[in-house]
């Protein structure tokens, strides 16, 4: 698959998409050691925080409990997820667009992303490493182009700056062979 081909590709349609293991799901009133222990064991950086029906009402990332738990001095065998989740979360679906959600995650700021179905249950989470396989090609390709237009759109100035080059070459060799 060629860069071109993957303009307006849709989340559902990325490789990691369908090989993404099953993100981690814990109810608001659970203990945040109990899920940085879950966090730990599977190398995951975030738990979705879902209700009753299982739809995501929240995130936990390794930055909230940096800044909400630790830096804060709170107790993690004492402190439920709820009191430390990002509420209400950015969420995607997935026939939304990769190129969309990239400049999204990049303007706001925020690593990761959940994608959710029509009733809002947590299907993948995509990270922002998770898009370096679509944009380092994108981005070849892209400078790869801009260098094809440059050149074809400066094709007047190569060939006036070749003619004075030539020129140039071939005085060099006839003042040469005159003396």
């Amino acid at each position: 698959m060629t860069a071109t081909d993957q303009i307006g590709m849709a989340l559902k349609d990325r490789p990691e998409f369908k090989k993404k293991p099953k993100p981690l799901s814990f109810e608001a009133d659970v203990m945040v050691s109990e899920a940085v222990a879950a966090m730990s064991a599977r190398n995951y950086g975030s738990v979705m925080i879902v209700d009753d029906d299982a739809r995501l009402i929240g995130v936990v990332t390794e930055r909230d409990i940096m800044r909400k738990l630790v830096n804060e001095g709170r107790d993690a065998k004492t402190t439920p997820l709820q009191e430390i989740m990002t509420r209400d979360p950015r969420v995607a679906h997935d026939s939304d667009d990769v190129v969309d959600w990239l400049r999204i995650m990049s303007n706001e700021r925020f690593r990761r992303l959940p994608v959710v179905d029509d009733e809002g249950r947590v299907q993948a989470v995509f990270t922002q490493g998770d898009f370096v396989s679509y944009t380092w090609p994108d981005l070849i390709y892209q400078a790869k182009e801009l260098a094809k237009a440059s050149v074809g759109r400066n094709y007047p100035i190569w060939m006036i700056g070749g003619g004075i080059a030539l020129y140039s070459l071939l005085m060099v060799v006839v003042v040469a062979s005159v003396t």
